[in-house]
């Protein structure tokens, strides 16, 4: 999928919503455990019930390799049913992948290629050479790991190198790689202050914001200071929505709650 084609489906559904498909085996409805692949029709049911509400979806792997090759399948079979479903959402798989040369290019191929996501969350620890492998696949996007909205961001993220942040240096250095225009970012909900001087760095580009909801991220605040003219915004929420419920009408609260984030985006969006 094109930025373009994101941004058209964004001004469509008056919504920048992304919804994290975290999938706990122990915190879904009990009479899904009776299903053959309960994650898979966890996963069907959500999508089915909030398509027409979200822009994105982001299966954060974690919550699939956990049980193993059942798990994988499972995860194939909800980015193969987003695909064929509803081709026009924007597909992240929140894998957070980060190693060099050839071993980048195989992890690109296995999201990009053989699962068919649209873009893939990257470290960027180790440098350019362990993310432009995957900005070299055309029309796919990379998902830069820039401020992120725990606790420990402040251990390294937020510190000084010389008299510049280390966030700040990573999203300086990321705009002379190779592609750069396939570049995405992530950036916390709960450090919505920072983004004003992130705006100032990378003002264009489309970010990520985990953290509105359970982890107590502010929407408006997200939209004051890291909207663009495009938007420029996927706001996720994963357990604030898809938690809604353990009982048998849970899609329906799923659906609920990722209304009620709909529509305060499409005041935003009716406000400007």
């Amino acid at each position: 999928m094109t930025t373009p084609e994101l941004v058209a489906e964004i001004n469509r559904k008056k919504s920048f919503l992304c919804i994290g498909l975290d999938v706990d085996l122990e915190k879904i409805p009990e009479h899904l455990l009776k299903e053959e692949d309960p994650i898979f029709a966890f996963n069907k049911a959500i999508i089915d019930a909030t398509h027409h509400l979200c822009v994105a979806y982001k299966p954060n792997t974690a919550f699939y390799e956990a049980y193993g090759i059942k798990g994988w399948q499972a995860l194939e079979k909800t980015i193969t049913y987003i695909n064929k479903k509803h081709p026009e959402i924007f597909t992240i798989a929140d894998a957070k992948r980060g190693d060099i040369g050839n071993t980048s290019t195989m992890y690109a191929k296995a999201f990009f290629e053989d699962l068919a996501f649209d873009s893939v969350t990257v470290a960027p620890y180790m440098g350019k050479d362990s993310v432009e492998p995957f900005l070299a696949f055309e029309n796919k996007h990379t998902i830069v790991l820039a401020l992120t909205s725990n606790q420990g961001a402040f251990d390294f993220q937020t510190q000084l190198v010389g008299q510049k942040e280390v966030y700040k240096h990573v999203l300086e250095v990321s705009k002379s790689w190779k592609n750069a225009h396939n570049l995405m970012y992530v950036v916390g909900a709960t450090k919505a202050e920072f983004l004003a001087d992130i705006r100032k760095i990378i003002p264009n580009s489309f970010l990520l914001v985990p953290g509105v909801g359970a982890q107590g991220g502010n929407l408006k605040d997200v939209c004051k200071y890291g909207m663009t003219d495009t938007v420029g915004l996927l706001i996720n929420s994963s357990r604030g929505i898809i938690y809604s419920s353990k009982e048998i009408d849970f899609a329906e609260a799923a659906a609920q709650k990722a209304s009620e984030l709909q529509k305060q985006m499409e005041e935003i969006l009716n406000s400007l």
